[in-house]
């Protein structure tokens, strides 16, 4: 039976969902099969939007209908025969699951009884402890996303009445979490629940119940609604603009019922401007502030009123060719200042900053190796790619290192650096004009405030790096003059950095050939002692385990000697990321069955690793079914250590590497990390051209962990 947990709160608005996310995702850290249940559901005819966004989370594999228990309606038509079905249909999700999250409703008046009631109920008859969640505000104030905090004591007095509830209903209470707190008195609101919770009987009655406490602080982003809240709020429609910006965060709303000399001194940064559609200049001025960069940052323009815009302003706009999000609604000022200032925001699929910020104000405030353990997930064999993903990110963020990205203007990796800071996982040097950088991050909604910009041409880092260039080069006849403009270039920019130690790895190729990323580094970096190329690997995620695979992508048809050294770097490799290295060296044979001079090259290779390395085990030639599967390993080498266990898989040449790491990727749905670049001096990696903002993520945290271990090497 699957481990489950019931997350319900006490009121509305208190960013549940928050809390739900971020129990889901530690879940999915332990545990290989993880999955959500929304017992009461608003509709069947509206999806679930928090819903929606949970069961996109990776890691979990259920459809949407068989997620849903009941409706509201059910439930007001008949309690009872509702939780029957919301039982049954838990079970059935139960039954699919190593753990469950389960999502109580959201205080849209279920019945005549209480609502946190009802929702005890449900988590007693589902044998699922329950998580109950505050909400640390009170009164809404006066401006957009302004509240009033509530105080420890009120807080205590809210844990006193749910408890109330739930152990009228025979539930468990697992834990508290007061979410959006006042940020400057966390501890004392954990003490005054605490002290409510503290000696709590369990529903056997024999002892105490552990209840633990936490509190989240309130994030101005993740209770600020989106522009595109806002647009649907209103009914309007996006009439010019990026689509991609609808994401951005509205933290203030101003109303433009005056001249523009009057109006541009009350803009703010991320602020809506309500116009009125027969205002053209207003509108035209806003556009011109905003680009200007002399002005604050606006998060759209609201053009309302029937007021169709003339042609000639219309001219003039596309040729400003603004980003700007502008929406048109046929409301009135009024109407549409109100629907404005009550539109609220939600934590939902697409919005990557609110889901960065919520993961890890939850990471950061809720222990959630002491969360699973009370809840007790036991320690799972198995790794499936999601959960070797966070082990990545873990081992990052233990050691922070310093990477820099040379493609500033790629937006991408300007999400991905986003996530990157906003998880804790590297300190982040972006590479271009700090005023584009830092616009276009406004413009996503990306809050990139703690990255370091450095623009390559900067005349004195230029001239440091030219410089020491010309002298490494200097052989090979490059003059300062030739050396400050090849220096330029970002992928030398910026592997100067990492061998200057202004940075401990670098990431790139987004945007950019594998040969412009790597050549930089061949040139300044080099190869480490003992190692005589530079070669790669993939980190190949199956459903279960975690495989390497070299050389993938550099060495076109290596000869023994490399093919020697790509296994042993592969090994090291391998160690760095947790996984014990057993080498297979693939041929198209295994043992002494076969002959031939591409066979004879990988028995040579063998020999040179068992000669340099003897401490590794190591096979080969060998077929990759028997360095794989441990029956046909015991009919073709029933005594060999590596033979059905292989972890590192060593191709003979990078054709049959790079189309079997594809075939895999691809047939067997593996997450394919890298290439990952070995035997440098100091860690470079590169991205594919169509690398997703997850993939630059995970280059990022494993170049941090290349950059770790390469401390400690040099430490020890």
């Amino acid at each position: 039976m699957a481990q489950s947990i019931y997350i319900t709160s006490t009121e509305g608005l208190s960013g549940k969902s928050t809390i739900v996310l971020g129990v889901l995702d530690a879940l999915t850290r332990s545990t290989p099969r993880v999955g959500v249940f929304r017992a009461i559901a608003r509709s069947i005819d509206e999806r679930d939007y928090v819903l929606e966004m949970l069961l996109d989370h990776i890691g979990v594999d259920l459809d949407y209908e068989e997620a849903v228990g009941v409706t509201y309606d059910d439930v007001r038509r008949d309690p009872d025969a509702a939780l029957s079905r919301i039982v049954e249909r838990f079970k059935a999700v139960e039954a699919k699951c190593d753990a469950v999250v389960v999502v109580g409703s959201d205080f849209t008046d279920v019945g005549s009884t209480s609502e946190l009631g009802y929702n005890a109920r449900i988590a007693a008859n589902l044998g699922a402890p329950v998580l109950v969640v505050l909400n640390g505000r009170a009164d809404q104030g006066d401006r957009l996303g302004v509240s009033v905090p509530r105080t420890p004591q009120q807080l205590a007095q809210l844990t006193e009445l749910a408890l109330t509830d739930i152990t009228h209903q025979r539930a468990e209470l697992f834990a508290v979490i007061t979410n959006r707190a006042d940020p400057a008195h966390l501890d004392e609101i954990n003490a005054a629940i605490g002290d409510v919770v503290r000696g709590v009987p369990a529903v056997d009655g024999n002892r105490e119940a552990e209840v633990a406490v936490w509190s989240i602080p309130e994030d101005v982003f993740l209770v600020a609604p989106a522009v595109r809240d806002i647009m649907l709020a209103l009914g309007g429609t996006l009439l010019r603009g990026d689509e991609a910006l609808l994401v951005r965060e509205v933290l203030d709303v101003v109303v433009a019922g005056m001249s523009l000399n009057n109006i541009l001194p009350r803009l703010t940064e991320g602020a809506i401007v309500i116009v009125p559609a027969d205002r053209t200049e207003v509108l035209l001025g806003l556009l011109l502030a905003n680009s200007s960069g002399t002005f604050p940052s606006i998060a759209g323009i609201i053009l309302n009123g029937p007021f169709p815009l003339p042609p000639a302003v219309q001219d003039l706009m596309v040729g400003l060719d603004s980003p700007l999000p502008i929406i048109q609604t046929d409301l009135d000022t009024y109407d549409t200042a109100v629907r404005v200032m009550s539109t609220r925001g939600r934590l939902a699929a697409g919005s990557q900053r609110r889901y960065d910020t919520a993961l890890a104000l939850f990471e950061q405030h809720v222990d959630t190796d002491e969360f699973t353990r009370a809840l007790g997930l036991a320690h799972s064999t198995v790794v499936t790619p999601l959960m070797f993903e966070y082990q990545l990110l873990e081992r990052a963020r233990t050691g922070r290192k310093r990477i820099v990205l040379p493609e500033g203007g790629d937006d991408r990796v300007l999400r991905a650096a986003a996530t990157v800071l906003a998880r804790g996982i590297a300190d982040l040097t972006i590479l271009g004009d700090e005023a584009e950088v830092r616009g276009r991050a406004v413009e996503l909604g990306l809050d990139l405030s703690a990255a370091q910009v450095l623009s390559p041409f900067d005349p004195q880092i230029v001239h440091r790096f030219a410089e020491e260039y010309a002298e490494l080069r200097k052989h090979k006849g490059i003059t300062y003059e030739k050396a400050a403009d090849t220096i330029t270039d970002v992928s030398y920019f910026g592997t100067m950095m990492v061998h200057l130690g202004l940075a401990d790895g670098m990431v790139s190729g987004a945007a950019h050939t594998t040969a412009h990323t790597i050549r930089p580094a061949f040139e300044i970096i080099k190869t480490r002692p003992g190692v005589s190329v530079v070669s790669s690997v993939f980190l190949m995620a199956l459903a279960d385990r975690v495989l390497v695979y070299g050389d993938c992508a550099v060495i076109p048809d290596p000869t023994a000697a490399q093919l020697s050294d790509i296994a042993i770097s592969s090994a090291a490799t391998a160690r760095q990321f947790g996984i014990e290295p057993r080498i297979a060296m693939l041929s198209y044979s295994t043992g002494e069955s076969g002959s031939g001079e591409d066979v004879d090259k990988v028995r040579e290779a063998t020999a040179f690793v068992r000669e340099r390395a003897p401490e590794l085990l190591v096979e080969g030639p060998i077929q990759y079914d028997a360095a794989a599967d441990a029956a046909v390993a015991k009919a073709k080498m029933p005594d060999s250590a590596v033979a059905g266990r292989a972890t590192v898989f060593v191709f003979p040449d990078l054709n049959t590497g790079n189309n079997t790491y594809k075939a895999v990727q691809r047939s067997a749905g593996a997450v394919a990390m890298g290439p990952v670049l070995q035997g440098l001096n100091k860690p470079i990696n590169d991205l594919s051209r169509g690398a997703l903002v997850e993939d630059i993520v995970n280059t990022i945290a494993i170049t941090a962990i290349q950059a770790q271990n390469q401390q400690q090497g040099n430490n020890a």
